[in-house]
């Protein structure tokens, strides 16, 4: 499953997997708002392992049925709430879709899973911006600490530290 795959980096990393992998099936899933376009994708849209599901993170029921539906083992997450401008008018809206979508999306995994976590794998992709701003040079390394500046970098570090806890309290 790959979350957000209409989207400008998920479309590339969708058509990658689709055309790399073809003994895999790549199921899209995206809710198709203002960041998601299908027409990134018409180049793969036939292919025979990729499938597109129009659904949202955030709808617990929508994920159980997907993920029931296709028995995955598999999530990259990169469905988000994005832009920064956006956060600072909406920050509620990135806080749903970032935190809540994300453990939503963890939960489910989780049950769906069963416990049975060997050879199941969730990816989740946050962003630079959870450690602040770099000004005009620098760069960013492991040790960095967090230090988001916006309601968008402060909803993806808490959805980082939410992917964290999991792992250790599930071991997932």
């Amino acid at each position: 499953l790959v979350t957000g795959g209409a989207g400008f980096i998920g479309s590339h990393v969708v058509r990658l997997f689709v055309n790399k992998y073809p003994q895999y099936r790549i199921v899209n899933l995206d809710a198709l708002t203002y960041a998601g376009n299908l027409e990134n994708l018409i180049d793969v849209q036939d292919a025979p392992n990729y499938i597109f599901e129009k659904g949202d993170i955030t709808d617990e029921i929508r994920m159980h049925q997907v993920f029931d539906k296709y028995a995955l083992d598999g999530v990259i997450h990169l469905a988000a709430e994005s832009h920064v401008d956006r956060s600072i008018l909406d920050p509620l809206q990135f806080v749903r879709t970032n935190v809540l979508g994300t453990v939503n999306l963890l939960n489910v995994a989780r049950k769906s899973w069963s416990g049975k976590f060997e050879g199941k794998r969730f990816y989740h992709v946050s962003t630079d911006e959870v450690y602040g701003s770099l000004g005009a040079e620098g760069f960013f390394t492991e040790e960095t600490p967090y230090d988001p500046r916006s309601p968008y970098s402060a909803s993806k570090a808490s959805s980082d530290h939410l992917v964290r806890a999991f792992y250790h309290t599930y071991h997932m």
